[in-house]
């Protein structure tokens, strides 16, 4: 296999895995712990986990990766960690996901292993194709219907700006933002890949009947696995 044909065919595997991309947050899961729910979704299909923690130390996220690590790694999924790219690689992560304010794609490109994926966050065509130029593997697109998770202000971008952004770039991209099972279904007509929820998981009373629905409305032919993205 050619060096683009295998290209494509990681970047198929990715996009399959990121249909549903699942971001954890302990407050919201509470009283439930985080490794908990992170096992009900994947048992329901998921194969993607973002871990966000924005107030844990270096320490405490390294230990939380570590954990969530044994959970997706018996699933064969995914596990990214938000912003952090240094505890991403101390941990074996798979991927790290960034965005303007962390270090540049371009930058982690040079340091990182050539295995670990990286996503970058943008609504801005023109900044997506450069932040796939400089190494990115998917785009995290929002916030497409509004978010109280982020300091966004209020930001709603809709689905016209998500499909501009799917049009400029050839890697997958992730529709984040307010989604969950109510409109979750809209998104597949942008040609965005798949979603990434963060309360309508983490807050939910039954996570898992959230996640099989999120799945169900993503649902595409195929399936998805980590070993399908091994170099």
């Amino acid at each position: 296999m050619g060096e683009r044909e295998d290209r494509e065919t990681r970047r198929g595997a990715l996009a399959r895995a990121l249909r549903v991309l699942v971001l954890t947050d302990r407050a919201l899961a509470s009283p439930r712990a985080v490794p908990e729910v992170v096992e009900e979704v994947l048992q329901a299909g998921v194969r993607a986990i973002q871990l966000r923690d924005k107030q844990a130390s270096s320490r405490d996220l390294y230990q939380q990766a570590r954990a969530l690590l044994e959970i997706t790694r018996r699933h064969d999924a995914l596990l990214f960690v938000n912003d952090r790219l240094d505890v991403a690689v101390a941990a074996g992560a798979d991927g790290a996901h960034l965005g303007p304010d962390d270090l540049s794609i371009a930058s982690a490109r040079r340091w990182v292993p050539a295995s670990l994926m990286l996503g970058y966050s943008t609504d801005d065509p023109i900044e997506a194709r450069r932040a796939v130029a400089d190494g990115a593997d998917y785009i995290g697109c929002g916030a497409v219907f509004g978010t109280t998770s982020k300091d966004v202000g209020g930001e709603q971008i809709g689905l016209d700006r998500l499909r501009a952004v799917v049009e400029a770039v050839p890697v997958p991209v992730v529709a984040i933002g307010g989604i969950d099972t109510s409109n979750a279904a809209s998104v597949p007509a942008t040609g965005a890949a798949g979603v990434a929820v963060l309360s309508a998981v983490m807050a939910a009373e039954q996570p898992a009947r959230e996640a099989t629905q999120l799945v169900e409305a993503m649902r595409v032919p195929g399936s998805a696995h980590r070993s399908d993205l091994r170099q």
